[in-house]
């Protein structure tokens, strides 16, 4: 076949999560964290992607897909695999991670673990906190099966009438709004339980003049993915609103349950939850690692990477100063290249709205929002600018997937101030990170513009590898303004000089390119193309490709998660290379290289290759300009691609190789850490 499973990939590169969580040289914290962000991972792989899968499946099709699996046999290999992981990541923690957090004083304990003294000070917050927050729900022939929200952590008891000798079986729902783990003493944060384990020791209290007769974890998940008519909907706000009430409801797709629970209790949390006996997944010790990011936080700065503070770029000075002119002058003075997080987005881009918002010259602020943070300084700026007189449009797309009540706040909080909240075009998800500043000067009217390639969003840019540029090019002033036009009113001719966009012209763009390359290729100069991607998935961009392998372009793929390319395979692909680099900083930028016959261009931006953001989003993709910001792009794919990197290769077109050390056993540089020490040296 001439493509990689997207779901299977998708395993694989969660399963590269995993191993950095088994990499002893990493910090015991970190590892943690990796342990709970795998998890978290897998959760929303099961609530979207399974979830589509087996709506496929209960809808009878057959069709067997691009990399020849029927969605039958397509499930079967998840669930393989899934179980693999699962089971591979109890072990993990059992038998390494959980040991080394105890050397450090973070010993995560069992009930038959605790002091008799522990046992009385845990009772004691039981009896005060956590019992009046318990509902017992009996299942009897007047009391039907409980509903089990999605992801909820739950007790399956089975409890027996002295007098009838009679068993039954209930359910508690453990509280989300209580920690998940409890310290066993007032003295030292050293000891902790599970919540669950503190439930389950008291279960006595909940059923009194009943006896406990067992008692398991399990936890449910169900398909979590919206489904928004939007050809019907008038009021796009009010319809989310109401999707977001069904997804509560929607199919399960995945029961996890504790190791050793009994096969009738088994039976009936099947029969009543109307799963699958192949997709229950047996879990040794905890169930929901995803609640391991509280220990991961705690400050122990041994178990954890060194500091890190972002740097402020050279050329935008203190962002703390008042004068907005500053940065205006500094966007005048030259295009400006932003990486993040090893310069500072909150002293670029959020200085930049904000002083726009403040700066009584400015007429207006046009921004889009995918994703941003609960106290976002840029809606904070927005508001502020609306309300100082200032005409501010936000595009807010409601349909980001898993932020959308967050979403849909915002957008109700900036209406409310007098900000004009547009959704974007009708049946796009509007995914491009732009924003556009109208100021009137001496000369006349100026535009300045900020695009990237990750989200507005300050928290997770502390996290993520992104880039951006800020300028004051008139050329893509004028483009921002026409795709700003387009996003709130009509305009079905727009055409663009600097960007490109999907769904015009992105796709068609990018491929002529690369027929570019092959023509460049065919004539027998050097060919080379170079991306950095999230996930190359999309099929026809594949087989481009693979033409320009076969007519001897050089192809490297940067590619942090799923690659459905084969790379490798003689007479096919031999010219491709693809790489993945994960750690510290979440890889997210997207980079468009083509160097054909001394040709050095470059485009970055939001879009991946994959069809739904080529063919059903609004993404945008800027050409750099600047001879040395192309340098630095160089400089980037340069050190990504040399093999004293750490990295992991994508192996004979389907198994993916992690290369740490050289042949000596030599540890491998670092990528990220090299960044951080080269910015901290500019």
């Amino acid at each position: 076949m001439r493509y990689n499973d997207r779901e299977l990939s998708w395993l694989d590169f969660n399963e590269r999560v995993l191993q950095l969580a088994e990499d002893t040289e990493i910090p015991l914290l970190e590892r943690t964290r990796f342990v709970a962000i795998f998890s978290s991972n897998l959760d929303e792989f099961y609530m979207v992607r399974v979830a589509t899968l087996k709506e496929k499946i209960a809808t009878g099709i057959t069709v067997r897909n691009s990399a020849g699996l029927t969605p039958i046999l397509q499930m079967k290999k998840i669930t393989e695999r899934t179980k693999s992981l699962t089971d591979r990541l109890s072990k993990l923690f059992l038998n390494n991670i959980s040991p080394a957090l105890s050397e450090i004083g973070i010993e995560i304990i069992r009930w038959d673990q605790t002091s008799e003294h522990e046992k009385e000070h845990v009772n004691q917050i039981f009896k005060s906190l956590i019992f009046p927050v318990l509902t017992p729900l009996a299942v009897d022939p007047s009391r039907p099966f409980p509903y089990i929200s999605g992801l909820s952590l739950n007790l399956a008891v089975i409890v027996r009438n002295p007098k009838k000798k009679e068993e039954s079986f209930a359910r508690v729902k453990i509280p989300t709004n209580l920690p998940r783990f409890i310290s066993t003493t007032n003295n030292s944060d050293t000891r902790y339980i599970p919540l669950e384990q503190v439930i389950a020791a008291n279960l006595p209290e909940l059923f009194p003049g009943m006896q406990i007769i067992d008692q398991f974890t399990f936890r449910l998940t169900r398909n979590a993915d919206l489904e928004l008519e939007e050809d019907d909907v008038e009021n796009l706000i009010s319809s989310m609103e109401q999707e977001l009430q069904r997804r509560k409801f929607g199919p399960p797709v995945r029961l996890e349950v504790e190791k050793g629970i009994d096969v009738e209790s088994l039976d009936t949390l099947i029969e009543e939850l109307d799963i699958n006996r192949e997709e229950v997944i047996s879990v040794e010790n905890l169930i929901d690692f995803t609640s391991l990011h509280y220990f991961a936080d705690f400050e122990i700065p041994e178990a954890r990477y060194p500091k890190f503070k972002s740097t402020s770029h050279p050329l935008l000075g203190d962002p703390d100063e008042d004068n907005p002119e500053k940065i205006f002058a500094a966007m005048r003075g030259q295009e400006i290249m932003l990486h993040h997080p090893y310069q500072s987005f909150t002293g670029s881009v959020v200085n930049f709205i904000e002083k726009a918002a403040q700066d009584p010259q400015v007429l207006a602020i046009k921004q889009t929002l995918y994703r941003t943070s609960g106290d976002s300084p840029i809606i904070q700026a927005l508001i502020e600018a609306a309300e100082s007189g200032k005409q501010v449009l936000a595009v807010i797309e409601l349909r980001a997937r898993f932020d959308e009540m967050a979403n849909v706040r915002w957008a109700r909080k900036l209406e409310d101030a007098g900000v004009h909240v547009v959704y974007g075009l009708l049946g796009f998800k509007t995914h491009a990170k732009l924003s556009l500043v109208i100021r009137e000067e001496a000369n006349g009217i100026r535009s300045y513009s900020h695009v990237g390639t990750g989200n507005y969003n300050p928290k997770t840019a502390r996290l993520y590898d992104d880039l951006g540029i800020l300028s004051a090019d008139p050329l893509l002033g004028r483009d921002l303004t026409i795709l700003f036009n387009q996003l709130s009113g009509y305009a079905p001719d727009a055409s663009y000089q600097r960007l490109l966009v999907a769904p015009k012209t992105l796709r068609s763009s990018l491929i002529q390119m690369i027929k570019d390359e092959i023509k460049v290729a065919n004539d027998g100069l050097p060919a080379e193309i170079r991306f950095k991607l999230n996930s190359l998935v999309d099929e026809e961009f594949c087989d481009y490709l693979y033409l320009a392998s076969q007519a001897g372009v050089k192809v490297k793929l940067w590619i942090r998660g799923i690659s459905a390319i084969k790379p490798g395979v003689i007479g096919f692909s031999e010219n491709i290379e693809v790489r993945s680099i994960l750690g510290r900083f979440l890889e997210h930028s997207r980079i468009f290289n083509f160097k054909g016959n001394g040709e050095n261009i470059y485009f970055i931006g939001s879009a991946d290759l994959m069809e739904r953001n080529l063919d059903r989003r609004v993404e945008s993709l800027v050409k750099i300009e600047n001879e040395d910001h192309k340098g630095e792009l160089d400089r980037q794919f340069t050190q990504a691609f040399s093999n004293e990197i750490q990295r992991w290769e994508l192996i004979a077109g389907d198994r993916w190789q992690r290369f740490d050390r050289d042949e000596e056993e030599k540890k491998l540089i670092d990528y990220q850490e090299n960044e951080i020490q080269r910015w901290r040296g500019l």
